[in-house]
């Protein structure tokens, strides 16, 4: 008879985005948080492009809100102050990022492929860049092994050195670890930094590009 063992996977770690990989896709909270507050997505979206955008200055309100040199309340104020209603209203901006990722709710089919990841003996990690601390935290503690919040530790992804802080809190060279993420620039940088990285689109396509790495789940 062959031999029927399973090949020894490539990696030993998993490494996770939160907002559009753990979560149901950005533009459907972020929509359905548009459309509730009828906010003129035109606005927005140029916002975000000044903001976010390969050639967005480095020091730019989500930049600093995501290492943790503005708070939230800070970062609502900024941002409250660019945007527009349809009916040309101001936008209230205490609680606006609660608002914002309240539809941000997690996927299910993500969250039963990190548990059988981590059941079967992988170590799984989370690495996010924040927007405030909105989190659920019972789930994370449940799901993974390592938690990398970018407001907490001062980085940011694509910055390199943050994929290379997770690394050392995980304990595994570059190599043995793939990480996810629905932003091309974050995997671009994971790759760089030595570790296998895929842009994450559904659980069903994250799950055959694991299995490329011998990883089935």
């Amino acid at each position: 008879m062959g031999d029927t063992t399973l090949p020894e996977p490539l990696v030993d770690a998993l490494v996770f985005d939160w907002g559009g990989v753990m979560t149901v896709s950005v533009p459907e909270f972020v929509g359905a948080w548009l459309h509730a507050e009828a906010i003129d997505r035109d606005v927005y979206n140029r916002v975000m492009r000044e903001w976010m955008s390969r050639d967005a200055l480095p020091d730019n309100p989500v930049h600093r809100l995501e290492t943790g040199e503005l708070t939230v309340a800070q970062f609502e104020r900024l941002l409250a102050a660019e945007l527009i209603t349809s009916s040309g209203a101001k936008v209230e901006e205490t609680g606006l990022l609660r608002r914002m990722f309240g539809g941000a709710t997690p996927d299910p089919a993500m969250v039963e492929l990190v548990r059988k990841a981590r059941a079967a003996g992988l170590h799984t990690a989370l690495l996010s860049n924040s927007w405030g601390e909105g989190y659920p935290k019972d789930l994370l503690i449940e799901l993974f092994d390592t938690i990398v919040i970018s407001g907490r530790v001062g980085l940011r992804k694509p910055d390199e050195r943050i994929y290379h802080h997770t690394l050392g809190q995980i304990g595994v060279p570059a190599g043995r670890a793939v990480f996810f993420d629905d932003a091309p620039v974050n995997v671009e940088a994971a790759k760089s930094a030595g570790m296998h990285a895929f842009r994450h689109t559904t659980a069903d396509d994250t799950r055959a590009n694991l299995a490329t790495l011998g990883v089935t789940l």
